[in-house]
């Protein structure tokens, strides 16, 4: 039997994670978003979504080890149909060593300068993106020390990503090449 396959996105915050997510689940694969996990843990808590909140509860669901997210979503994997899916939010090596016990995964790092990232992140207005640059400073040392950066460093393709939108999708399709046919 073949091995469930998976792409794994990783960046940091505005780097264009989402947005490609979306272009990937307009074209039918299945697209799960860690972030998603820690919003959805806020809500069962009761919690406003608050970039406080969302950082505290990053924070400690990583107290039961690096991978606590990513174990989650392999269980989510689980249940879901087999085939090409794409897991979005990718924020260290420890997470993408935890699906490769179950699945053959590619790694696609996502990059854009800071002052386009916090430009978009601003704009997007998400209850937990932040509001001021010091938010956004802080936001960055916290997934800096998740290992995002080793993640980043470690990726087998790489999209830069500060022409925005009309980018993204061509730059993923041009990996997609290269993955089916390598």
């Amino acid at each position: 039997m073949a091995r469930r396959r998976l792409i794994l996105l990783t960046g940091m915050a505005g780097s264009g994670k989402t947005t490609l997510s979306g272009i990937i689940r307009e074209s039918g694969l299945r697209v799960i978003t860690m972030g998603d996990v820690i919003r959805d843990l806020a809500r069962q808590q009761g919690l406003d979504p608050t970039p406080e909140n969302i950082g505290h509860l990053a924070e400690e669901i990583r107290r039961g080890g690096p991978d606590a997210v990513a174990r989650r979503c392999v269980e989510m994997l689980k249940k879901g149909p087999d085939g090409l899916t794409v897991v979005d939010g990718i924020r260290s090596l420890a997470e993408v060593d935890a699906f490769k016990d179950d699945v053959d995964v590619v790694l696609i790092a996502l990059w854009a300068s800071p002052l386009s990232r916090y430009k978009r992140l601003t704009r997007r207005g998400r209850s937990d993106d932040p509001k001021t640059w010091e938010e956004f400073k802080e936001r960055e040392r916290r997934e800096l020390g998740f290992g995002i950066g080793d993640a980043i460093a470690s990726s087998d393709y790489m999209i830069k990503n500060d022409d925005g939108i009309n980018s993204l999708k061509p730059a993923f399709d041009e990996i997609m090449g290269q993955i089916k046919n390598g």
